[in-house]
C-alpha cells in the first residue's frame, strides 16, 4: 500500500466544543497508522446500528461464506473477537500470513508457524492481518467500499474536508457484485490505512465526545459509543479497537479516558469528564502523558 513522508508535529485541543490551542500544520494530510483501527471499529458500529450485523457475538461464518472462517478453529471466531484482537485466527490474507505480523523474538519461524492455536476470546494479540480480515469481512457485509461508507455516513455529515483517504494494499481488490473493490487496511503495516489531517481527526473525536451526535443528528448510536469503551476480557486497557486508560497508564488522567493510537505518536484522545478532545501527530509517546497532565491542570 502507499506510504507518505511524515510532516512535523501538529495537534490541537478542543474544550467545550471550541479549539483552544493548536500547533503545527493542522491541515497537512499524514499517514495515521493504527489510528485507522478506531475508524474501522466505527464502520463496524455503523453496521450494527443499521442491522447488517445482528450481534457482535455472532460467528463470522454467518456473514462471510468463503473459506476465511472454515475449519474447527476459525469457525469459532466472532465479530467481537476481531474487534478486541483476541481471535487467534489462523490463515493468510492478500498474501500475508497471520504468524508473520509481529512474530515473537524468541524461537524459530517454524516454531511460530506451528504453534498451538489458542481458543478465540482468551488471548489478546496485536495483529494487523486479523484487523485487515475484519475490514475484508465488513466489505462483505456492506457490499461497497468502506471509505465510501465512512464518507457518506460520518465524515461528510461532520463537515470533514475532502482531503482524507483510506487505502488498502495494491493486491487487495476483490470482486463484489461484479465490481472490483479494494479491501482497505486497518493500519500502516505494509502501507495503506487512513491518510488524514489533524482537523478532520478532531471532528471525528468530537463526534465520540458528543456520544455520536452531531448538531441534531444521531450519526452513531450512543450504545456503540459506550460499547467501544468497555474493557475487553483479554486486555483491560483495550476495547473495540480503541485504547482505554482503565489501569491509568496516564496516572493523573481519568480512568474513563479512551483514545485512538497510531505508530509514531498519533493520537485522538477523548476525555468526557473534562469535555476535552486532544489530537496529537508525531508526538513523543513518552511525553503524551505529561502533555495531558498540563492540559488538564490548565482547565481545572
Amino acid at each position: 500500500g502507499p506510504m507518505k513522508e511524515r510532516g512535523g508535529p501538529a495537534g490541537l485541543v478542543i474544550k467545550n466544543g471550541y479549539i483552544v490551542a493548536q500547533w503545527g500544520d493542522v491541515n497537512r494530510v499524514d499517514m495515521t497508522s493504527s489510528v485507522t483501527k478506531s475508524y474501522l471499529s466505527t464502520v463496524a458500529g455503523l453496521a450494527i446500528d443499521q442491522g447488517l450485523i445482528k450481534n457482535v457475538t455472532d460467528k463470522m461464518s454467518q456473514y462471510v461464506w468463503d473459506n476465511s472462517f472454515e475449519g474447527e478453529h476459525n469457525a469459532k471466531v466472532t465479530w467481537e473477537h476481531l474487534l478486541t484482537q483476541s481471535s487467534d485466527w489462523s490463515g493468510s490474507l492478500f498474501g500475508l500470513d497471520d504468524w508473520a505480523d509481529r512474530p515473537p523474538r524468541e524461537g524459530s519461524i517454524d516454531d511460530w508457524k506451528n504453534r498451538k492455536l489458542l481458543e478465540p476470546g482468551t488471548n489478546y494479540e496485536y495483529n494487523d492481518v486479523r484487523v485487515n480480515l475484519l475490514a475484508y469481512s465488513l466489505l462483505q457485509v456492506w457490499r461497497k467500499p468502506l471509505p465510501v461508507v465512512l464518507k457518506e455516513k460520518l465524515m461528510d455529515p461532520i463537515g470533514a474536508s475532502t482531503t482524507w483517504r483510506w487505502f488498502g494494499y495494491e493486491n487487495a481488490f476483490v470482486n463484489m457484485d461484479g465490481q472490483m473493490m479494494q479491501s482497505v487496511s486497518g493500519g500502516g503495516h505494509h502501507g495503506g490505512g487512513i491518510f488524514i489531517n489533524t482537523l478532520d481527526h478532531a471532528r471525528f473525536g468530537l463526534l465520540f465526545l458528543r456520544n455520536g451526535k452531531w448538531k441534531n443528528q444521531q450519526l452513531l448510536s450512543e450504545k456503540w459509543i459506550n460499547a467501544v469503551q468497555q474493557p475487553s476480557a483479554t486486555n483491560k486497557n483495550y476495547g473495540y479497537l480503541w485504547w482505554l486508560n482503565t489501569e491509568q497508564q496516564w496516572k493523573a488522567i481519568s480512568s474513563k479516558v479512551y483514545y485512538a493510537l497510531g505508530y509514531g505518536g498519533n493520537y485522538i484522545i477523548v476525555d468526557k469528564e473534562h469535555d476535552l478532545v486532544v489530537v496529537a501527530r508525531w508526538m513523543d509517546d513518552t511525553k503524551i502523558g505529561e502533555v495531558l497532565n498540563l492540559i488538564v491542570k490548565s482547565i481545572e
